[in-house]
């Protein structure tokens, strides 16, 4: 959990850099309905929990650095019916004490007190356009302040996103959620070691994402950070291949993109393994140069390098061996400047990982590359798609998909692999799988033996 005390460094770091005569409105999350009563799984707005640590639906944080009560919150109301059929709920005393915030008030009041709080302030800070239904309302208010006789009240004559500020300050994870996010790593880590174990031939792609939904939450996890992918040989082409419908044939690859949600930290995890347990010379040469090209481009995370560095020294290594590989021909030179290695290797290098799986904040300053610094989160995840009908590849890579990613912080000394505890050599993928075969072997031969009465 998040100390009450950095939720409130939080706020007043935010409040430090918005303009003078202004305030800020952050709306929670509302709950999102999936078919007729029935509601999807509720999560929280992002901004609005790094800033408060509430996970209810239907609140509203207001910072306003010039009133008496810099921080007002409003909540769902203490309800005996509907916790019943719902859920318990904070409260405006539990929610005041969790979040640090003094002032706190039902949210049915939000229509008598928000006017009243805008009033006088020349500046408003709202994320428009993410939630429709309050900013309609908010429109209203601030067009009934605009009207009011004889200019009795004032609406702000200025808005501002307060993205850019805030989720700049989410970029940089201090001391509290890189633990969070270790555990997040964790737990993501158990849910592929267990998935390694769990995969052979004839099993299905969603047998496998039960087997890592069922370890994250064993583990405390609300559940996936994401949909979880879990491609069989062609499939693996397909990047964000969620369907995980399709049996797994001997002879392929699997890639296992997938990542347990804590506490609301992501981890985001990628492997990719022979479903027989046993790679094949052309797929250890691709997945070899994968490997290659993540070790490339992680040797360059360090503060004061960045993400554009490590993406050239992983494009160096993958233009390089396809080259050797025979998929590519012709001269270094020409194919690195031409970028040749983009036919198959077809997106980025990394993204940040915090609160959203693909987190929050910039990634340049000031027209130049965002250089890392010592709290930055971010994945690196190199990859290889040879299409089963792809031509331009010699038919021995063809219907495989290799893509190797791990969830590495920026330390003051450099990094550190918060995924490191899943194999990725090829040595300790076989090794691990052959441990699993021979413990399934043994259980089946054990479960064959006569029971003889006691």
């Amino acid at each position: 959990m998040i100390d009450v005390s950095e939720l409130q460094q939080r706020r007043a770091a935010f409040m430090a850099s918005m303009v003078p005569g202004s305030i800020a409105i952050f709306p929670a999350a509302k709950e999102v309905i999936r078919s007729r009563d029935t509601h999807f799984p509720f999560r929280q707005d992002s901004d609005f929990f790094y800033l408060t640590g509430i996970n209810e639906p239907d609140g509203l944080l207001i910072l306003a650095p010039e009133l008496e009560q810099t921080e007002i919150l409003f909540v769902l109301p203490k309800d005996a019916h509907e916790e019943v059929w719902h859920g318990r709920r904070l409260g405006c005393l539990q929610a005041g004490h969790d979040s640090g915030i003094q002032v706190c008030y039902e949210n049915s009041k939000v229509a008598e007190q928000l006017p009243q709080l805008i009033d006088g302030h020349s500046d408003l800070y709202i994320a428009f356009d993410q939630f429709p239904e309050f900013e309609a309302e908010l429109q209203l208010m601030l067009r009934k302040l605009r009207a009011a006789p004889k200019r009795t009240k004032t609406a702000p004559e200025r808005l501002h996103d307060p993205r850019a500020q805030l989720h700049q300050l989410r970029l940089i994870k201090g001391p509290a959620e890189q633990q969070l996010m270790r555990q997040a790593a964790e737990i993501s880590m158990a849910g592929h070691r267990r998935a390694l174990n769990f995969v052979r031939p004839g099993v299905f792609e969603y047998q496998v994402a039960a087997e890592l939904e069922h370890e994250f939450v064993t583990r405390g996890a609300a559940g996936s950070a994401y949909a979880s992918i879990c491609g069989g040989g062609n499939n693996a082409c397909i990047l964000h291949y969620t369907a995980n419908s399709d049996v797994l044939h001997d002879g392929d690859l699997i890639l296992i993109d997938a990542g347990a949600e804590y506490q609301g930290y992501a981890g985001d995890i990628t492997r990719t393994f022979p479903v027989n347990g046993k790679f094949t010379p052309a797929q250890r040469e691709v997945y070899e140069l994968v490997l290659a090209a993540q070790l490339a481009a992680m040797a360059e995370l360090r503060p004061g390098s960045n993400i554009p560095r490590a993406q050239d020294a992983c494009i160096d290594v993958l233009t390089e061996g396809l080259i050797k590989l025979g998929i590519l021909t012709g001269e270094f030179k020409q194919h690195r400047e031409a970028l040749s290695c983009r036919q198959f290797y077809i997106h980025g290098l990394s993204h940040w990982l915090g609160l959203d799986v693909h987190d929050v904040g910039a990634y340049q300053q000031d027209g130049a590359p965002m250089p890392l610094v010592p709290g930055m989160v971010l994945t690196v995840e190199p990859g290889l798609y040879f299409a089963s009908d792809d031509e331009r590849v010699p038919p021995r890579y063809r219907g495989m998909g290799v893509r190797i990613e791990d969830d590495v912080l920026i330390t003051e000394k450099g990094h550190e692999n918060l995924t490191a505890g899943v194999p990725k050599s090829v040595e300790g993928i076989e090794a691990l799988m052959a441990q699993a075969q021979r413990t399934r072997k043994s259980a089946k031969a054990q479960n064959r033996e006569p029971q003889h009465a006691q």
